[in-house]
C-alpha cells in the first residue's frame, strides 16, 4: 500500500448511531483508474466527500502523494483541492451562465485567470469531449443530458488535474451515450495521466474505465482486484452484485405493507 498515489487507511465515519464507513482501506497507484462499486447507502459518496474534505473523517488516514491531508485548513486546503477535478452525478452545471463559463468556473473563480484566457481553455477542453465552440455559447438548459455530461467532464479536466473523481458518470444516460461518455473518460484520463476514483452502479461503465475494481458493502471494502478478474472473484457479494441478482448475501431493506 505504500506506493499508492491515493492511500486510505482505516477510514471511519459515523452520523450519530449510523456507522457509514467502517474502516475503509484503499490504495490507488499513480495514473491508475479505480472504480468502487456497491449498492446505494454503502458509503461510496461519503468516502469521496471525506477525501475531498467536504466531510471530516472520524478517524483514519488519507494520504495523497505521501502527504497526510486529513484536517487541512485554509490555504493548505485550497492548494490541496486545486489538485482535483470532479465530475458530479447530475453534472451540477450552473443554469445562469453559458457553457464555456461553466467549464472555466474553477479557472476564473479559483485561480483568478483572465476571462479571455479561461474561455480559450474552456473551448479547447470542450473540443476534447467532442463539443464545438458553438456549444460554448449555449446555456445548460439548451443541452441534452449527454451533452451536459460532456460539459461536466470538460469542467473536470479544465485545470489539467492530478486526480479526478467521477460520481456515477453514466447515471441517467441511454446505453449508447453511456458508452460514449465512458470512452471520453478513458481518453481524457490517459491524456492527462491522472489518477482517478469513480463510484458507480453501472458494471458496463466499471468494466470500461477501470484498471482495478473495489466493492464496498456496509462501509467496508470486501473485495479489490484487477478489473479483468472480477468475474472470477469467488466472492458471493461481488457475484450477486455484478449479475444483478435479487437473491444472495446482499439483502435489500424492503418495506412490507
Amino acid at each position: 500500500m505504500a506506493d499508492g498515489h491515493i492511500i486510505l487507511q482505516d477510514l471511519r465515519k459515523s452520523f450519530g448511531p449510523k456507522h457509514v464507513l467502517n474502516g475503509v482501506s484503499l490504495s490507488v497507484p499513480k495514473g491508475h483508474s479505480l472504480v468502487v462499486i456497491g449498492g446505494s447507502g454503502t458509503g461510496k459518496s461519503v468516502m469521496l466527500k471525506c477525501v475531498l474534505g467536504i466531510l471530516r473523517a472520524d478517524s483514519g488516514s488519507i494520504r495523497i502523494g505521501g502527504e497526510e491531508v486529513v484536517g487541512l485548513k485554509g490555504a493548505a486546503r485550497d492548494d490541496y483541492l486545486s489538485r482535483f477535478g470532479m465530475l458530479f452525478q447530475g453534472s451540477a452545471l450552473f443554469d445562469s451562465i453559458p457553457v464555456w463559463e461553466n467549464v472555466a468556473f474553477g479557472l476564473i473563480q479559483g485561480r483568478n485567470m483572465a476571462r479571455a484566457q479561461a474561455r480559450d481553455i474552456a473551448i479547447e477542453k470542450l473540443s476534447q469531449v467532442g463539443l464545438t465552440a458553438e456549444v460554448a455559447k449555449l446555456y445548460p438548459a439548451e443541452l441534452s443530458g449527454g451533452m451536459q455530461k460532456r460539459v461536466g467532464l470538460a469542467r473536470a479536466i479544465a485545470a489539467d488535474p492530478e486526480i479526478i473523481f467521477f460520481d456515477e458518470p453514466t447515471t441517467g444516460l441511454d446505453p449508447i451515450m453511456a458508452d460514449i461518455i465512458n470512452k471520453l473518460i478513458v481518453d481524457c484520463v490517459k491524456r492527462l495521466g491522472a489518477t482517478t476514483i469513480s463510484i458507480t452502479h453501472d458494471m458496463a461503465s466499471a468494466r470500461k474505465i477501470a484498471d482495478d475494481i473495489a466493492m464496498i458493502h456496509k462501509g467496508e471494502i470486501i473485495w479489490q482486484g484487477p478489473a479483468k478478474t472480477i468475474d472470477y472473484s469467488d466472492n458471493p457479494y461481488v457475484d450477486q452484485f455484478i449479475h444483478g441478482r435479487g437473491t444472495g448475501p446482499i439483502q435489500m431493506e424492503v418495506l412490507k405493507a
